[in-house]
């Protein structure tokens, strides 16, 4: 089976799912001001899985951060299903770097401690959290404690507590920066697969240039600080995206692309022969 891109380029606001308009970020510190964000904008469409990548420290995790309503932008605006964001969602999931279980609970009391945390009973969500975690590997795993499991597994047990309440958008920061190579490329044929089957809004955060173009519908690429989008790139390739896709033409084609541009910023550097 083979699929194009779920939902369309993102470029319309008024049929965006989510809209950043003009927005900025600025920090204040002991009297230092530190601009994170330039004014930007990006329109994300439903059930569109974007993809952003930029060097560190160029206010990737604060562009989600400002979408999630965690920190307030100090110009522009953030529009979220047609209503501006002016405080921390709660329809949404989030998965970051570190999976954040709690070791005195198993897998499967982690993954519903989500709608315990929202004031609901686990009890009919129980089924749903056992299909989930059937469906990435951990169905034999329920009844461990995090202590038991692998760095791989732990994610995967943090991405199905963000899925269990089956929230239309989920957000995620460098939710492999911290697994081995292999354990990785399973992750993101995995996560390419729940996203498949799940058809969520994806706001996707990584420092991988392989891992966008391998997961995303569209790839944003950002400048160093200030955070600028540099460019957007789509990606046609087909899906599911495997093993092979590594060696399609417009993966190489746009990993160079990426590459080049990081280089010409300075992003990036390279031994050049005397």
């Amino acid at each position: 089976m083979t699929a194009g891109p779920i939902g369309g380029a993102g470029g319309d606001d008024a049929a965006a799912y989510v809209s950043v308009r003009g927005v900025g970020k600025t920090f204040e510190r002991d009297g230092r001001r530190t601009e994170a964000l330039a004014a930007l904008d990006l329109q994300i469409a439903r059930g569109e899985f974007v993809a952003v990548v930029g060097p560190s420290g160029c206010g990737k995790s604060t562009l989600l951060r400002l979408i999630a309503g965690l920190v307030a932008p100090t110009r522009g605006e953030v529009v979220v299903d047609g209503a501006p964001v002016r405080h921390p969602l709660t329809d949404i999931g989030v998965v970051f770097q570190s999976p954040v279980l709690l070791d005195w609970r198993t897998v499967l009391d982690n993954v519903l401690v989500q709608v315990e945390l929202r004031g609901l009973d686990p009890r009919p969500y129980r089924t749903r959290a056992l299909d989930l975690l059937g469906r990435v590997g951990l169905g034999d795993f329920t009844d461990r404690r995090p202590r038991e499991l692998s760095g791989g597994m732990r994610q995967r047990t943090a991405i199905v507590r963000a899925l269990i309440h089956d929230p239309p958008f989920l957000m995620m920061d460098e939710p492999f920066g911290a697994l081995d190579a292999l354990t990785r490329e399973q992750m993101r044929l995995d996560l390419e697969k729940i996203w498949l089957d799940t058809k969520k809004t994806v706001l996707f955060i990584t420092h991988s240039i392989d891992e966008a173009v391998l997961l995303a519908d569209r790839v944003v690429v950002m400048s160093a600080r200030p955070g600028r989008i540099e460019r957007e790139i789509t990606i046609t390739m087909p899906r599911p995206r495997g093993l092979a896709a590594r060696q399609d033409p417009q993966f190489i084609r746009t990993t160079h692309e990426i590459t080049e541009l990081f280089l010409a910023r300075g992003v990036l550097h390279q031994e050049t022969s005397a």
